[in-house]
């Protein structure tokens, strides 16, 4: 059945003169009912079968803006009962809830515990008043939509919950998430339906779609814009007529979406096309999505299959029998821990197992930090290895994707502890065949295990796609059959689960001399025998090899194409672990591309101890490591966590040079006045533009949100800024940037104007009489750096 959404609110009520600048739009629910009533009428008259409460930035904290924190509830129940009240059992009414305005930790400072208790009161408040569905719309980080699922989840476990991410036109959301991790997480993780709206129109969400469709088995929402916005004769123009809208409404349904609406810009009239296009339209038909085991990161998503290539577990974050990097967890220091994430990533690992497994910490706690720390600086999903329930939460908690959990066994307290754990969270289980009985001696044994943690899995809501079996590997020092036991292991595994499968292998050669050749030879029986992911040292260049000639072996690498490429070469592509720069400026360097804040400042003491200048530092090694962010983000190698870890590092380099050197030594790139414009209270991109240019070398006065025009010309003038930065996230504002631009002109500042935001293009820019538009933070300090150098 297809169903359809409503269009957009903020634009219809500020055309009608009832939102008016400086205004919550949410406290018309209580102000002007009767206002937001007709709009909800004025849908359901077009044909929307589902209306939207007027209540996206009805969260606490947004409230909190205008005071209004002590009313969240009050305000949302409202927005249901205006609704109810239109809908009259002609339409279903979804409880919309925005996004917080604020990142969560460590790309921000909102706790995960925080935002959870935030949506966590919305989405109660929209369930009690009596809200038919939960949309989660406009979320630009993973993060905030798993914390925000979660809560709605907890709130209405019996309502169903729609979640919409919102991508740019090159597939990706800001933070990085592509449609395809997208559906895989959510989908693991309980959602109901999933999507896409806002940012662009339908044709640039076509393939985001598809995408969803081949991903997940939910239904699929999408709600686009009526197209980029354009700045006509100072109005916000949407481009897209109603009739042009509608062409692409077939298309999306045939892509795979069922559920169908619009967002900024989109009008009763588009409704209305919209149902015309779709009378008769027949539901879409949808291809059932692989049932391959995928994990995910926040920008990647890795899948481990019977046709897949083997991948590759890297086992080196463990602090068993490493006592320094044991006494570095101990002491907090992760230095080593994010070394070994990048390395073993380098060295060609596909998966990372995070062990925190040191006596006499707080394991939670350090299991918590490890993840944030490897989640921020490396896109390779992670795998979490610990026999604590506390610590694996956390580190789910923490973890912005879909993880492995390493791993759970038939004892009774895993079975207890650790599948609920799963199932909330949506991670996958490594299923390791041990009971409370003892070790399996046999294949048969093992599979008799399995099946009992396999059906304790399904009983609690797992599927056939969240295992992988591990084999369990004993020294054949001690049993002369352990060997044939684990390759007849792998066998069964294929003929009775289909499941893929892991293991660690050096416990085989326990014992023994010349191990290495053991472990090579067994690795390779074991590929032939359906090893799918082991669990190895990525840095053994023996192993490495053996995998590279098992695959072209066993068909995985097609006429053994990649291991010809490998082999010819004579050198192998594998990182060394002790691969330290001789030269402190390339350290530096490389501390910074790979966010290392805790160890820069130490590095900097030394540039500047063994006489190089600051100017000499700066040029390079930090500006010198930001150009090769800035081209790997502009080529999509990396993503903003990446980018925001680098512009930390490079903050706390430039505070170890102005700690040392007198200020008039110390190049200023420039003075920036940033701010986001009046009637806007949305901040987040505001505020990673302003971290990257600050630290970037630039002097910063950020204004805020909700900024006055008169301000920001004070503030510019007085501060004789090079550079104005404005930001505006939603249409209803749009016309400020032109205003504030005008207004900076009649001033007399000679301040360039840069302008960004979600809604914002290259055009409108050029309209509104801007210097430059910023797609991003990355591009906005090149073009600030650019605009200054040529005006000074």
């Amino acid at each position: 059945m297809i169903h359809i959404f409503d269009g957009a609110m903020g634009t219809i009520l500020q055309e009608r003169g009832i939102l008016k600048s400086g205004i919550c739009p949410e406290l018309l629910n209580i102000k002007h009912p009767a206002d937001i009533i007709n709009v909800h009428k004025a849908y359901i008259n077009a044909g929307s079968t589902i209306i939207e409460t007027n209540t996206f930035g009805a969260s606490r904290i947004k409230l909190a803006h205008f005071g209004l924190e002590g009313s969240t509830r009050e305000i949302n129940m409202a927005g249901v009962k205006n609704a109810r009240v239109a809908a009259c059992n002609n339409a279903k009414v979804a409880g919309s809830m925005g996004p917080t305005g604020k990142f969560i930790e460590p790309l921000g400072d909102l706790t995960f515990d925080e935002a959870y208790d935030i949506y966590l009161e919305q989405a109660s408040a929209l369930a009690e008043a009596g809200a038919d569905y939960i949309l989660i719309e406009t979320c630009i980080d993973l993060q905030e939509m798993r914390t925000a699922l979660l809560a709605a989840k907890k709130a209405a476990p019996n309502i169903p919950v729609i979640c919409q991410m919102s991508y740019s036109e090159d597939g990706r959301t800001v933070t990085g998430t592509d449609a395809q991790t997208a559906a895989i997480t959510l989908e693991a993780m309980g959602a109901d339906i999933i999507g896409a709206n806002c940012s662009t129109g339908p044709e640039q969400l076509l393939p985001i779609v598809k995408i969803l469709a081949k991903n997940c088995a939910c239904p699929i929402s999408i709600q686009p814009n009526a197209g980029m916005p354009h700045l006509i004769n100072g109005k916000t123009i949407f481009p897209m007529s109603p009739i042009a809208m509608a062409k692409w409404a077939p298309k999306l349904i045939s892509a795979g979406a069922s559920f169908i609406g619009g967002c900024c810009g989109t009008t009763p009239n588009h409704i209305a096309e919209i149902k015309k296009a779709l009378y008769n339209s027949p539901d879409p038909i949808r291809i059932k999505p692989t049932s391959s085991l995928a994990l995910t990161s926040r920008t990647k998503t890795v899948f481990i299959g019977i046709d897949m290539p083997t991948r590759l577990i890297g086992e080196r974050i463990n602090p068993t029998g490493r006592k320094k990097l044991a006494a570095e967890i101990k002491n907090g220091s992760f230095i080593s821990v994010k070394k070994e994430a990048v390395e073993q990533t380098n060295a060609g690992a596909d998966i990372l197992d995070v062990n925190m497994g040191v006596g006499g910490i707080d394991q939670p706690a350090a299991m918590e930090k490890a993840i944030k720390e490897i989640s921020q600086i490396v896109s390779t999903p992670l795998s979490i290895d610990t026999s604590d329930p506390q610590s694996l939460e956390a580190g789910l908690k923490a973890y912005p994707g879909r993880a492995l959990i390493n791993s759970v066994s038939a004892e009774p307290d895993r079975l207890k502890y650790f599948i609920p754990l799963a199932k909330k969270y949506g991670a996958a289980i490594l299923c390791l065949p041990l009971s409370d009985k003892g070790l399996p001696k046999t294949a048969g044994d093992r599979i008799t295990i399995l099946k009992k943690i396999i059906t304790h899995a399904k009983e609690a809501g797992l599927k056939d796609n969240d295992f992988i079996l591990d084999s369990l590997v004993m020294t054949i020092a001690a049993d002369k059959t352990a060997g044939c036991e684990v390759l007849e292991a792998l066998n069964l595994y294929r003929h009775e689960f289909g499941y893929p499968s892991t293991m660690g292998l050096s416990n085989i050669s326990f014992g023994l001399p010349n191990r290495p050749l053991v472990n090579s030879t067994f690795f390779a029986m074991c590929l032939a025998a359906g090893l799918d992911a082991p669990i190895m040292n990525p840095y053994d260049t023996s192993m490495q090899n053996t995998l590279s000639a098992a695959a072209a072996l066993i068909a995985k690498d097609p006429n053994g194409q990649k291991y010809s490429l490998t082999a010819s070469k004579q050198q192998s592509t594998i990182v060394k672990e002790k691969n330290i720069p001789k030269n402190i400026l390339t350290a530096i360097k490389n501390a910074i591309i790979n966010g290392e804040k805790e160890n820069v400042a130490n590095m900097v003491e030394q540039a500047l101890k063994e006489g190089h200048s600051s100017n000499e530092l700066t040029e390079k090694a930090l500006s010198a490591a930001m150009n090769d962010v800035g081209k790997d983000f502009g080529a999509k190698k990396i993503f903003l966590p990446q980018v925001m870890l680098s512009a930390e590092a490079m903050r706390e380099a430039f505070l170890k040079i102005k700690e040392i050197i007198p200020a008039q030594e110390i190049a200023n790139n420039g003075t920036v006045v940033i701010a986001t414009v009046k009637g806007d209270i949305h901040d987040l991109g505001k505020n990673i533009v302003a971290a990257l240019l600050e630290n970037n070398g630039f002097k910063l006065i950020d204004l805020g949100k909700d900024v006055a025009n008169e301000a920001i010309v004070r503030a510019a003038i007085e501060n004789d800024a090079d550079i104005v930065g404005l930001c505006s996230l939603m249409t209803t504002t749009m016309t400020q940037i032109d205003s504030v631009i005008s207004s900076l002109k009649k001033a007399g500042s000679k301040a360039h104007v840069i302008v960004g935001g979600a809604v914002l293009t290259q055009e409108y820019a050029d309209n509104a009489g801007a210097d430059a538009y910023a797609e991003d933070g990355v591009i906005a300090v090149k073009l600030a750096k650019n605009l200054v150098q040529n005006k000074l």
